[in-house]
């Protein structure tokens, strides 16, 4: 039995489309919710739904009974991190209880001399989780994923195509941004093939991308110049709080534009490709399917 935590969150969500196009019986797939009520569609798949929460040890121990493979999705808390770093031990302690034999965990891309960035704190949770999934005497395998490409837009804001420019100060930081369907694509491999037993994989796009670049496809698509600008990150602080815009957001913003300055998740590898059978898709394909082809679309309705 394979147990799937954050079932209608989504990577949890596409990590079991894969797990069903990769012809794993209903049956065979089970699902941790918070919320029964949101589990309808996959119940009515024939999956068998387990209600429980991270922050709840008990509710686990209980829904995680008969699983020999979870899949622990990493929590997507927006507190402090302590938070997360505590909800997925709460998930590692109730799945050794209830004798699961295998944990696959999606952790996060890391570089040496990380504890300098701008997400240290961050990479330090899942540094956190990885060394306690490994003292807990279970096999496990480790995802070391990428940055997902999803967050691009976040980062471009919405008036990038009024404006001509995009204003992000991310300097000539590159990242390997890594679609999260592929990477919930890959997981799915993980957890129905043998060899992974004990194993950490680096899984990223195999190229880097600046945001420069990221302005130069855009161009390309629309056919009309869209500009890069990188402020100082004190500025954009200024520029985002005059905007409106909710502090938490402005820091987060701030906090992830600094850290890919700072080449924090320039980081390629091809063990992503492997387990895909493919290459993973380029940046650029992402932006002009998504992103731009939604853009056109606006325009159009307009």
């Amino acid at each position: 039995m394979i147990l799937v935590t954050g079932a209608t969150g989504q990577f949890g969500s596409k990590a079991i489309e894969h797990l069903l196009k990769k012809r794993v019986k209903p049956s065979e797939i089970s699902v941790l919710v918070r919320d029964v009520a949101k589990s309808k569609g996959l119940k009515k798949q024939g999956l068998q739904i387990k209600e429980g929460d991270y922050t709840d040890l008990s509710s686990m121990v209980k829904a995680f009974q008969g699983v020999d493979k979870l899949l622990l999705v990493s929590s997507n808390n927006r507190e402090a991190i302590e938070n997360r770093t505590q909800h997925h031990k709460n998930a590692i302690t109730a799945a050794k209880e209830s004798g699961v034999k295998h944990v696959v965990y999606t952790s996060f891309v890391r570089k040496p001399g990380f504890q300098d960035s701008a997400i240290a704190d961050f990479q330090n949770s899942h540094l956190e989780t990885e060394i306690f999934l490994k003292e807990s005497g279970m096999s496990y395998t480790i995802l070391q994923n990428g940055i997902y490409a999803e967050m691009i837009p976040a980062f471009l804001g919405n008036k990038f195509a009024d404006t001509k420019t995009i204003l992000f100060p991310a300097g000539t930081g590159k990242a390997s941004w890594t679609l999260r369907e592929e990477l919930a694509e890959a997981a799915a491999y993980i957890l129905i093939s043998e060899g992974h037993i004990n194993q950490t994989y680096t899984l990223t796009n195999t190229e880097s991308v600046s945001f420069k670049s990221i302005a130069q496809t855009i161009s390309s698509v629309l056919g009309e110049t869209i500009e890069y600008k990188s402020p100082d990150v004190n500025d954009f602080e200024n520029i985002l709080e005059q905007a409106g815009i909710p502090g938490m957001y402005v820091a987060m913003f701030k906090m992830w534009a600094t850290a890919l300055e700072q080449q924090t998740m320039d980081k390629v590898d091809v063990t992503l490709s492997t387990f895909l059978d493919r290459k993973p898709t380029p940046v650029s394909d992402f932006l002009t399917k998504n992103m731009v082809a939604s853009y056109r679309s606006d325009k159009v309705k307009q």
